[in-house]
């Protein structure tokens, strides 16, 4: 497979307007690119949508907001709960950590969370985890399975409760969408760091991104909740894209180490059988080959519950950060995919860079 961060810089070379970005990133003033037409005319088809549901919509391109729309009393400063997106962020987190070399991604997860020695997560890998290969009865698509997400929610002590749960089969072997393993490892990253996971992400994520309002929901333990219930504006939502689409940087520092942010982004696992908006899954991250216009873009995005979406798109230099509160509808998912496949249906035909492959 290319690698699309290798062709992002090929790209970023050849373009004026990423030239004028970096220079701003270095320190000297650069204009706002004007809003792109095409895309308003793109957000602006959900204005009248009945579901009055649709959040928020975020367009970056080379770095800079090129459109941006809210939607059914939503604005610039509203905080959104993204849900499973979040375990996209837990992913990050766990990469800062292995950057600081506070754990490996091939380690026993036991060695940070050294209570669960003896249970079943023995033998269970961080990438186990990361990859939703851990072996676990948790499967969020069965209700009777033991670590289902639901059961998760309603414990009194959700730390015990995870670390109870049974294994199933052997690490490793198969994938099971799940919230269990993402709150295993943002546990995991509490173990590693010594600190609260939404004070990790506060100071190693958060503030060197310049975000400083969010909300991270923790559970009945006081733990922030790894997999999810992360509340962000849609701008910030994007900002954290941006920089994963860039390579782990933001304004020339590094956030996550490149090769860090391949490894969590790399496709482990061919899951379009069962996911009709994937093709493979990574470290808590999707990708998917979308077929616009004769042409085949590769997205590599983070997915939540409701629509939530974060879509990286590197053949076009771009970000679209989506927000949604149809939590529990498929329309959702369609809806967010449907203004995505119009969105890079209007880049391409703008400037013509996607490859086809």
């Amino acid at each position: 497979m290319r690698d699309p961060f290798r062709l992002l810089l090929c790209l970023c070379l050849c373009s004026p307007v990423a030239a004028a970005v970096a220079a701003a990133r270095a320190g000297e003033r650069a204009p706002e690119p004007a809003p792109d037409p095409a895309f308003a005319r793109v957000l602006a088809r959900w204005d009248g949508d009945a579901r009055a549901d649709l959040q928020a919509v975020v367009v970056l391109r080379d770095g800079a907001v090129v459109a941006e729309r809210y939607y059914n009393g939503a604005d610039a400063q509203s905080l959104h709960d993204i849900r499973s997106a979040g375990k996209s962020v837990t992913a990050l987190l766990a990469g800062i950590a292995a950057d600081q070399g506070r754990l490996r991604f091939e380690q026993a997860a036991t060695r940070c969370l050294p209570d669960a020695r003896g249970r079943a997560l023995a033998g269970v890998r961080v990438s186990d985890l990361l990859s939703m290969r851990s072996g676990l009865d948790a499967d969020d698509d069965r209700a009777e399975s033991p670590g289902n997400e639901d059961r998760l929610d309603q414990a009194a002590d959700p730390v015990a409760f995870a670390l109870s749960v049974p294994r199933r089969e052997a690490p490793g072997t198969r994938y099971a969408y799940n919230s269990l393993t993402a709150y295993l490892v943002g546990l995991c990253v509490e173990g590693a760091s010594g600190q609260p996971l939404d004070d990790f992400a506060r100071q190693h994520l958060f503030a060197p991104l310049g975000i400083d309002h969010w909300r991270w929901q923790r559970d009945a333990g006081g733990h922030a909740k790894g997999q999810g219930n992360l509340s962000l504006r849609a701008r910030d939502f994007a900002r954290i894209g941006q920089m994963a689409l860039d390579g782990g940087a933001w304004q020339g520092h590094a956030i996550v180490r490149a090769d860090t942010l391949r490894a969590i982004l790399a496709p482990r696992v061919r899951i379009a059988a069962v996911d009709p908006y994937a093709d493979d899954y990574g470290w808590f991250w999707y990708r998917r080959t979308q077929h616009v216009g004769g042409r085949a873009i590769e997205v590599v995005f983070a997915s939540g519950n409701g629509g939530n979406k974060l879509y990286l798109v590197p053949a076009l230099r771009m970000v679209v950060a989506i927000q949604s509160s149809a939590y529990g509808r498929g329309y959702g998912q369609r809806r967010s995919q449907d203004i995505l496949r119009a969105l890079l249906a209007a880049a391409a035909l703008s400037d013509g860079t996607a490859t086809a492959r």
